[in-house]
């Protein structure tokens, strides 16, 4: 294995700033409202498209409520959001899924330091309280996505309760996101935080997100277009809060992600804290998680994860499926509590390779009321999607050259009967363990 190549993903033509001598395009100047009632779509959108004609900056003006549906920004502008923008609840208001979409824009920026208010609950049937969370009713809009952009920003940015996806970049290049904050409900469905989908050489540093479904997630969704690989991300430096996966790559995983950096975050709570999801053709590689602290505990069944603070597992999403390939992955400097085992788990048609865990540190107990002794494998077809197994601190199964150095489990005074082994290897190979330090009472280690 090697890691020492450093991911390079620095984005630095969507860091410069716009000409200082850009003229300004206030909205309210094009017949925009700003009262939160009325609404402004077509005064925002007039005022894009007159920046765009001067590669200018549009002002939406701090103190100011301004209902929209989809706006369409454009290359060469400063969208300088400093108020706040309200969705619009009305279909009709859209032209598109998302509130802010830009397609095949060059050097576009968003700054000002406002917000998007999402009104999810406007877009919920109701509260479903035996599976603890809110119930989407049917249509909503995204709140910002970027498609076939490059050179291009995110900064210093508010999504607030938005009903689905918050930041979405498709086959992007040379992107930052920096400085987003996100404050979704942690009960609600479909609301990740940031996707990077198909998009290479993207930054997304300095975050503070809180959402029900996974934080940031990189994925390669199927198209009907070749977008090419997912490549040289690297995320740094944020705080997450999540019901569902803190730091992910997958779920849909049907082409290549490879070169991929997360360092220096903090996940609060999650339902899973790493995780690899591998479940179609693609294959993934040259992975990296370092210096993260994390909490990772159970929640009702409906949701994916159980606890586990690092979960990589390649399962085919159906018995049709041709499976691709998991390699080339160091979780170096992770610590934490959680409810359920580190998992390294492939299948018998493709063992995940080549996986170090260097100086992972995990203190597991269980302190929440859901049933335990319980592996998520969702979504899969070809096998039980959830399975009964005892809890083992470093569960490896169907893996091949796997390194355990320097690692550590302590369990709380009171684990349950079924938390049993420190190490438990299945249909393995090459599993090198040193340095490691554990504290279980029935069997340290246990190698099949």
């Amino acid at each position: 294995m090697n890691f020492s190549r450093h991911i390079v993903a620095v984005a630095l033509l969507a860091l410069l700033p716009l000409s200082l001598t850009a003229k300004d395009f206030n909205v309210l100047d094009f017949g925009a409202k700003g009262d939160g009632t009325n609404l402004d779509t077509a005064a925002i959108q007039s005022a894009i498209d007159a920046a765009a004609a001067a590669n200018g900056r549009v002002v939406i003006p701090h103190r100011r409520q301004f209902l929209t549906g989809t706006v369409q920004l454009k290359s060469g502008i400063d969208f300088h959001l400093s108020g706040e923008l309200i969705v619009s609840t009305n279909p009709a208001d859209y032209t598109g899924d998302a509130v802010i979409i830009a397609t095949n824009a060059v050097d576009l920026k968003i700054t000002g330091g406002g917000k998007i208010s999402g009104r999810a609950q406007e877009f919920m049937s109701g509260y479903d309280a035996a599976n603890e969370l809110w119930v989407i009713s049917g249509w909503r809009p995204a709140m910002l996505k970027f498609t076939h952009c490059r050179d291009s920003s995110v900064s210093d940015l508010t999504i607030d309760d938005a009903p689905s996806p918050g930041v979405q970049l498709l086959a992007c290049d040379n992107v930052a996101v920096d400085n987003l904050t996100v404050k979704n409900r942690l009960n609600a469905p479909d609301n990740d935080a940031v996707i990077a989908d198909h998009s290479r050489y993207v930054v997304i540093k300095n975050c503070d997100l809180a959402c029900g479904d996974d934080a940031i997630v990189i994925k390669s969704i199927r198209q009907t277009n070749e977008l090419g690989s997912c490549a040289n991300i690297y995320v740094h430096d944020c705080k997450i809060q999540t019901q569902s996966a803190g730091l992910k790559i997958g779920t849909e995983t049907t082409g290549s992600i490879h070169d991929i950096s997360f360092e220096r975050c903090k996940i609060i709570s999650s339902g899973r804290g790493l995780s690899i999801q591998l479940r179609d053709e693609g294959e993934i590689s040259d992975v990296i998680f370092r210096d993260i602290t994390l909490v990772s505990h159970y929640h009702s069944d409906w949701w994916w994860g159980h606890g586990e603070p690092v979960s990589f597992t390649v399962y085919p999403r159906d018995a049709s499926t041709k499976i691709g390939k998991l390699h080339d992955v160091l979780v170096q400097n992770v610590s934490g509590k959680a409810e359920n085992s580190v998992r390294i788990n492939g299948s018998t048609n493709s063992l995940v390779r080549n996986v170090r865990l260097d100086n992972v540190s995990m203190d597991f107990s269980r302190w929440t009321k859901y049933p335990g002794a319980i592996y998520d494998n969702r979504p899969t077809k070809a096998l039980a999607p959830v399975e009964s197994h005892v809890m083992d601190g470093f569960n490896i199964r169907f893996a091949e050259n796997v390194d355990i150095f320097h690692c550590a489990v302590t369990w709380r005074t009171n684990a349950p009967t079924y938390f049993k082994n420190s190490i438990g290897t299945e249909n393995s190979k090459a599993v090198r363990i040193s340095n490691f330090r554990g504290e279980s009472e029935m069997y340290p280690i246990y190698l099949k």
